[in-house]
């Protein structure tokens, strides 16, 4: 009999914002736990585990029953069910927490070959952030989660083996072991995930929770909430465990897409339960998806386009126009923070890149996550707000795509590819503008009518980064940074009415 050890529920392996490690025990008694820490993909799949359970414990039939059990009454039905349900949260045991002792007949890899920044294998190390180091159960704990959802694809997993008698899922065309798909909160680029941040994380996860009422509103989860994993693990890749687990919004909260089972040397490793894709209709509800398209598209996380620039897109919920993106987790619970003076849109993700079915982190590709506070009050002119929201995104974009040209017409004047300094000079053009962002939005909520003010603050950015990549020290640079600056600001006030550049 193996011993149980490390239990989830008392042991602190959570990052929390400046609080190092919490247990859940903690985020669900201590109101002073204002957020998750971590990157970006930490956080999604640490909440999405947190509103497993709470949906476990407490899924309100209606958002009647929502309001009316609050904060504290959450809490203390969590508590209660965490304690009925004490044994099924050890790490190690004869039933470790969403672990599947049979793939023990895996190859038994290194923790490195899952972790995204970690040089695994041939992976070139360029710092020292890059090099596998010894885990402890906390950083077991937390890698175990992320693999649930955003597993990498690839050759990694050992998909010889199959727990489901017949089960074809892991074999290719030719009848061998099939390259491991990518978990379904990441897919093929990273999914962008968003959620509603209060004040504090289990405010959070109050406010994330959805009723049962609108899970079958959302049309894209048949078996409804379901059970959670942990109390009903499935026994192969598809079997009725697994299958219903497809079908429910439980199973998109914890898919299980990688089985595994942790040792201290290592860890077994297949792939487990493969879920439907966007393009076949379903989605986590964190994922902003227009299914009206002719092709189904999402929104990606992307290091060249912060999370921030993609709000409108995000808030198109609010506005009644069709074919554009929708994302459940903010349209369904964003509508309950009418009377709330201040909240946060977090959005995050991470970059990835494929190659033959292998996904891995080169160049660029990065985590990303952004905040943006907001107020109940947006929700009074809720279109107003979006559509002065999207005149100025669309000014700070036409003024991005004016200065592209320029800088690269001024390379060109001196007969050198400028492209690639056009490309870094808009990256900064961003960065300057994402300062401002938080300020913007305040003022296209509060007073819409002043939002066009900060048009001449765009054209200062511009002129800064301008100025930076485009040097004016010999005389044919003088001529070439006057030709491509001059009329600059022109042609901005000649077209901000309809907020572009030409």
């Amino acid at each position: 009999m193996t011993e149980n050890k490390f239990n989830l529920i008392e042991e602190k392996w959570i990052p929390a914002a400046d609080r190092g490690l919490v247990s859940i025990r903690d985020i669900f008694t201590d109101t002073t736990i204002t957020a998750l820490g971590g990157d970006a993909v930490q956080k999604i799949s640490v909440i999405k585990l947190l509103l497993a359970i709470a949906q476990s414990a407490w899924t309100p039939v209606d958002e009647q029953e929502w309001n009316s059990i609050g904060i504290q009454s959450m809490s203390r039905k969590v508590l209660q069910y965490l304690e009925i349900n004490y044994d099924s949260f050890w790490l190690h045991g004869d039933k470790p927490f969403l672990q599947m002792p049979a793939i023990e007949k895996a190859d038994r890899k290194s923790f490195g070959c899952v972790l995204p920044m970690i040089a695994y294998g041939n992976s070139t190390i360029l710092n020292s952030s890059q090099i596998e180091r010894t885990l402890t159960d906390a950083d077991r704990a937390l890698a175990l989660i992320q693999q649930s959802s955003f597993a990498l694809g690839g050759k990694k997993t050992d998909n010889a083996i199959v727990l489901s008698p017949g089960y074809t899922g892991k074999t290719n065309a030719e009848g061998k072991p099939s390259t491991g798909k990518p978990g379904p909160g990441l897919a093929f680029m990273g999914l962008l995930h968003s959620f509603i941040l209060g004040s504090s994380l289990i405010e959070s996860i109050w406010i994330n929770i959805f009723t049962a009422e609108q899970i079958t509103k959302m049309g894209i989860y048949p078996e409804g909430v379901g059970i959670a994993p942990w109390e009903t693990m499935p026994e192969g890749e598809d079997d009725s465990v697994a299958r219903k687990l497809k079908d429910s919004y439980m199973g998109r909260l914890i898919p299980l897409s990688r089985f595994m089972l942790i040792k201290q040397d290592g860890i077994h490793y297949s792939e487990g339960i493969l879920h439907k894709s966007y393009l076949e209709g379903v989605v986590d509800p964190s994922v902003a998806v227009n299914f009206n398209s002719k092709k189904t598209t999402v929104l990606w996380a992307d290091t060249e386009k912060r999370p921030w620039r993609q709000l409108p897109a995000l808030l198109s919920f609010m506005q009644q126009s069709t074919g554009s993106f929708k994302c459940m987790q903010l349209g369904m619970t964003m509508r309950r923070l009418r009377h709330f003076p201040l909240f946060t849109l977090w959005s995050g993700g991470m970059r990835v890149r494929s190659n033959a079915g292998e996904q891995y982190l080169s160049g660029t590709d990065d985590f990303v996550e952004s905040e943006i506070q907001l107020s109940g009050a947006i929700f009074g002119e809720s279109s107003v707000f979006i559509e002065t929201l999207n005149q100025e995104m669309e000014a700070m974009d036409g003024v991005s795509k004016s200065l592209w040209g320029r800088i690269n017409s001024y390379h060109k004047d001196l007969k050198v590819d400028g492209k690639e300094i056009a490309n870094k000079g808009t990256g900064d053009y961003w960065q300057l503008c994402e300062r401002l962002f938080q300020e913007l939005v305040d003022t296209c909520s509060t007073a819409p009518d002043q939002a066009k003010e900060y048009r001449n603050k765009y054209l200062q950015f511009a002129f800064i980064v301008y100025d930076k990549y485009c040097p004016n020290q010999s005389a044919r640079q003088m001529e070439a940074w006057a030709a491509n600056r001059f009329g600059f600001d022109q042609s901005f006030r000649e077209n901000k009415k309809e907020a572009k550049i030409k």
